[in-house]
């Protein structure tokens, strides 16, 4: 399967292979805000979202992970970002973000259950892993949404050096 050309639809969204044309959407929008949650530290300069794009699309020709950018599909209007990990394995584990001026319409949960979709379609998993901060309720929210079930919780020092107090969900494919 070709990762670097992959669409997926949804009724609002479009999710489409990154590529060097949003760096300028993820170097804005990847912000020390959104990121409080995540294990990634915000993207200081454009090289290094840049330098992010050329190292997803490494790992997407070895077919270790997908890396999208989420788009309006009315109107073509960048969204945020999201990717599935691990797809060498067993329980890959999605993730995205969603740009602050795009919060409260839901984009995240409608994405993260494309993703995952697309990965039951795709590949054999055993389930599909969705660790998230415990203070992050909209990210929750979705894992609980599409059936997710807490199976462990841990501390982990994320890139900036904060400490996160994740639940780890664990969603199964539909039989």
């Amino acid at each position: 399967m070709d990762l670097l050309n992959i669409s997926i639809e949804t009724k609002r969204l479009r999710l489409i292979s990154t590529s060097e044309e949003f760096a300028e959407d993820i170097f804005k929008e990847f912000t020390e805000e959104i990121t409080s949650f995540m294990y990634p530290k915000p993207v200081k300069k454009i090289e290094e979202a840049l330098s992010f794009i050329k190292l997803s699309k490494s790992k997407m020709k070895k077919g270790e992970q997908l890396q999208v950018v989420i788009l309006n599909r009315a109107t073509d209007e960048f969204i945020g970002h999201g990717g599935v990990n691990k797809l060498n394995t067993d329980t890959p584990e999605p993730g995205i973000w969603i740009k602050k001026g795009s919060h409260g319409h839901k984009y995240g949960r409608e994405a993260v259950k494309a993703l995952k979709e697309w990965t039951d379609k795709n590949y054999k998993c055993k389930y599909i892993m969705y660790p998230v901060d415990k203070r992050n309720i909209a990210s929750r929210k979705i894992a609980e949404s599409l059936g997710g079930v807490v199976k462990d919780e841990y501390k982990k020092k994320n890139a900036s050096g904060r400490i996160l107090d994740m639940v780890e969900y664990r969603i199964y494919p539909k039989k």
